[in-house]
């Protein structure tokens, strides 16, 4: 029998202190697991980079994440925005300084301080690599260097401005090997120590706005070259968006600020 059933949804802007700037991802809440088809429908009609899906049980909640066109292993913007909504509307006035979340990717922890949210994630040092075929049409400008590291490609720069001046041609780059292709370059102010952009049209997004996930495999890259442990980071994209990240051995610390923009109610059939 066919149920229609509502469902409470926020929209959040990720690494960002205002609305309107950072990544836009929709944090949808559950009682229990719908179907895998439903739920990638609902990350289709919001059209955004990324929706998560939350269940609670025991020991914190399990959490999904959604492209408009597939589920992934590992997304940072998202996993931010849904501890927000849990510490700003699931558990307000609570004495909550941490929530655990059980993900494809493991158990992830998500720590607030103050106004600002810190992610504990994997590292992930990527390794040099020749660039693939069709890589420098794609991206207009041949990289300095190219790196991977699981369905990452890393294509470093020689200045930041190389990196903000691309204009990519999405649908070559949907051909390259590659689920998010990552351009960086060392920044070109003191408040930052590099920049970055994130290409992913295989997985439905052409530039994604700010890529916590990306920054598993940039954190340790720029902290080998610039012999340095914490970093501030930022993503270039037309909404733009801050992190401040720090390498602890095989671990990432990513952290942001997030607003919420939306509330509202879905409703469904299942």
């Amino acid at each position: 029998m066919i149920q229609r059933k509502e469902l409470k949804m926020y929209q959040v802007a990720a690494f960002a202190g205002a609305p309107f700037t950072g990544n836009p991802a929709a944090v949808c809440l559950l009682e229990e697991w719908l179907p895998d088809r439903l739920l990638q429908n609902i990350a289709a009609e919001n059209n955004l980079s990324e929706t998560a899906f939350l269940v609670g049980n025991d020991s914190g909640y399990e959490l999904r994440w959604f492209t408009p066109k597939v589920e992934v292993d590992l997304c940072g913007h998202a996993t931010l925005a849904s501890a927000h909504i849990i510490f700003e509307a699931l558990s307000p006035g609570r004495d909550l300084s941490s929530v655990c979340f059980q993900t494809r990717s493991g158990e992830l922890w998500v720590e607030r301080r103050d106004d600002m949210l810190m992610m504990d994630f994997p590292a992930m040092p990527p390794s040099e690599c020749q660039p693939p075929l069709g890589l420098t049409d794609a991206l207009g400008l041949a990289p300095a260097v190219t790196a991977r590291v699981k369905g990452f490609l890393l294509c470093m720069y020689d200045s930041a401005r190389q990196v903000t001046c691309l204009r990519p041609d999405f649908a070559a780059l949907g051909r390259i090997e590659a689920d998010l292709v990552i351009v960086t370059a060392m920044g070109d102010s003191h408040n930052h120590d590099f920049i970055s952009r994130a290409f992913a049209p295989r997985l439905g997004v052409d530039e994604d706005p700010v890529t916590g996930s990306a920054h598993c495999a940039l954190v340790p890259y720029w902290s080998a070259r610039l012999g340095k442990d914490r970093l501030r980071a930022f993503q270039a994209s037309r909404r733009g968006g801050e992190l401040y990240c720090a390498l602890d051995g095989d671990r990432v610390s990513i952290g942001g600020r997030a607003v919420t923009y939306l509330v509202g109610r879905i409703f469904v059939c299942c």
